[in-house]
Order: C-alpha cells, then structure tokens, then sequence
C-alpha cells in the first residue's frame, strides 16, 4: 500500500495512536469541526451521553487541523487501528477528502464525518447545552471535559483558533470550579 494522509481535527491531534512520518498544519474547507455527536462510547455512556467532535459539513466552513503522512508499510495497521477506534458506533463515515497544507501543498486524507443520519448526531444543540453536557458526562476514556480541555490545549500550542471550543473550554471551566 502507498502512504497516506489522515485528518487530526480532535483527539487525533494530541492522542493519534499510531505511527506517522511527517506532521504538518492543515485546511479543510466545507466541513466544521463540531461537538455534534453524541459519544456512548469513550467520553459518555448509553445512559449519560457525553460529546465529541466531529466534522459537520457546512457551507463556507472551514476547519483547520493536523495532517498525518503515515509511510506504506504502516498504513494497513494504520487504518485497522483507526477504524476500530472512530468506527465504534458507526456515527462516522470515512472519507478522503482534499486538504490543504500550510506548507502549499494539497493532498487527500482521510477523515472522519459525521453521518447527520445517525441516531449520535446532535447538531442543533446551544453552546451552553454542550457546556452542560460536557462537563458532566465520562466514558471509557475519561471524563468528557478532559477531552475538550485537551484539545484545546494542543489547539492553542499549534497556533490554531477556533472561538467555540475556546468558549465550551472557559465555560466547562466554570462549571467544573476550574480555573482557566
């Protein structure tokens, strides 16, 4: 197999769990990077779901992120590894999709979408409603709120804005008793 290119736009960015060669800032136009998914899995449970992001189609969106290039020889461990991480529920479709490299150049990557069909899909929820959830909801990986705060976190270290997530993280802080 030839290597590929993967989308960090969340976890992937600070937690990828698998190996890569090179690492480079990336944009992706049209999709949006959201806490539009219900997680009964890692970050809540079938009883108390949490959030997770994920990419939500959107006109004139944009969602700057992570490029990994994983070599040939690790790319079929490479995608068994992701798939049976991102495809636990079946919430999101893989798909390649064109991005564009802070270095200029243009690849195709994976990433994971949202399927709006889905029964986890949650688009339409108030930031202050995602807050709520957030903070309180833990699954298998931890609390939900670790999982904001971390992304973030590495968001902020890689020069990379994104105002909602910079609120939800203020806002879960305060909910929590958490300083900034």
């Amino acid at each position: 197999m030839q290597q590929i290119w993967i989308f960090g736009y969340g976890s992937l960015i600070w937690n990828p769990g698998f190996r890569w060669g090179e690492r480079v800032i990336a944009r992706l136009v049209g999709y949006q990077r959201s806490f539009c998914m219900h997680s009964i899995h890692h970050r809540g449970s079938p009883e108390a779901p949490g959030l997770v992001l994920a990419l939500d189609a959107a006109e004139g969106a944009i969602c700057d992120g992570v490029a990994f290039c994983v070599a040939g020889a690790d790319a079929d461990e490479t995608l068994a590894y992701l798939r049976e991480r991102e495809l636990i529920s079946s919430a999101y479709r893989e798909a390649v999709l064109p991005l564009d490299l802070a270095d200029g150049r243009r690849v195709d990557a994976l990433a994971y979408v949202i399927d709006r069909d889905h029964v986890q899909y949650c688009g339409d929820l108030a930031l202050e409603e995602q807050a709520s959830i957030i903070a309180h909801a833990t699954g298998g990986r931890g609390p939900n709120a670790e999982y904001l705060h971390n992304t973030v976190q590495h968001l902020d270290a890689l020069g990379l804005e994104d105002a909602p997530l910079r609120w939800l993280d203020a806002r879960v802080r305060s909910m929590v008793g958490q300083g900034s």
